[in-house]
């Protein structure tokens, strides 16, 4: 398939070289330029000068920016250049509103749209094991579902348009949580006198278990938070799940809470730090 790849951060690099690597013809564009010429170097594909450039005659486009801002100055831009009858699957994580904007714009222009918001970090992209959470027409998603495999382990139609930011929402409330606990947790054991490295073998296999903690309580022991997804991005993310929260009348007292702790650590200088560095407001990194 003709495939345009448009944001080539940490994320959309490492998911464009799977298309790439997967037989797909690929042009990708970068707002900083240099990205985009790297990336061709490494990968069979072609850099574009301009997001048209890149989805002239696509049948795909994929979008990993920042937020709903850029998502809405790229589509107006991209929709003329498509082929007919093409799909625009949006990874960047942004307002269930705004994907539903977007998929009757789409719409009005005879393509589709998909909210397809990622979970899985830089790791996870690296790899070609992603959850997409996909909102949106379900022939859309049926021809999009083979082209998102090429990095995606775990590919699910959650429902119609927005149907996927609110499933990353959900998804977001969750970690919040959970690295919340994970840092009391870590700063209880060290006020017990126990070794944090001992307390993981132990609970680890239990009721206690997640990712996070078989992935983060190591590093946040040590006081690493150079681990994939930062405090700025998690508080943009929150931003909207507070936002969608107010809209729906949900109740998310502790999200509101991790949230404000958050800015915390940002005013600890640890706005790129990963999501884990929750534990430095309860002590210093060591």
């Amino acid at each position: 398939m003709r495939v345009a790849f448009i944001g080539l951060g940490v994320m959309g690099a490492p998911m464009a070289g799977h298309l790439a690597a997967a037989g797909h013809t690929v042009s990708v564009y970068n707002r900083s330029p240099a990205k985009a010429r790297l990336w061709a170097e490494q990968h069979p594909g072609t850099a574009a000068t301009t997001p048209g450039e890149a989805a002239q005659g696509a049948e795909l486009v994929a979008l990993c920016v920042g937020n709903d801002a850029d998502v809405r100055g790229l589509v107006p831009q991209i929709l003329p250049a498509l082929a007919p009858g093409a799909t625009i699957v949006d990874h960047t994580t942004t307002s269930a509103e705004l994907a539903r904007d977007m998929a009757a714009l789409a719409s009005i222009a005879g393509h589709s749209f998909l909210d397809a918001p990622v979970s899985g970090g830089q790791a996870g992209a690296q790899a070609g094991r992603l959850t997409v959470m996909c909102g949106g027409d379900p022939a859309a998603f049926a021809r999009a579902e083979p082209v998102l495999a090429s990095y995606g382990r775990a590919i699910r139609l959650m429902g119609g348009p927005g149907a996927g930011q609110l499933t990353k929402m959900v998804n977001q409330i969750a970690i919040a949580g959970v690295v919340q606990g994970l840092a009391e947790a870590l700063h209880f054991t060290r006020r017990a006198g126990l070794d944090p490295a001992d307390v993981l073998a132990a609970i680890s296999q239990g009721a206690a278990q997640s990712w996070q903690m078989d992935n983060r309580w190591p590093t946040m022991a040590e006081g690493r938070f150079d681990f994939g997804f930062a405090v700025d991005w998690m508080r943009k993310d929150l931003g909207l799940v507070l936002d969608e929260a107010v809209r729906n009348g949900a109740r998310l007292d502790l999200t509101r809470q991790v949230d404000a702790w958050y800015g915390e650590v940002q005013g600890l200088g640890g706005a790129r730090w990963d999501t884990s560095s929750l534990v430095t407001r309860l002590e210093p990194p060591r």
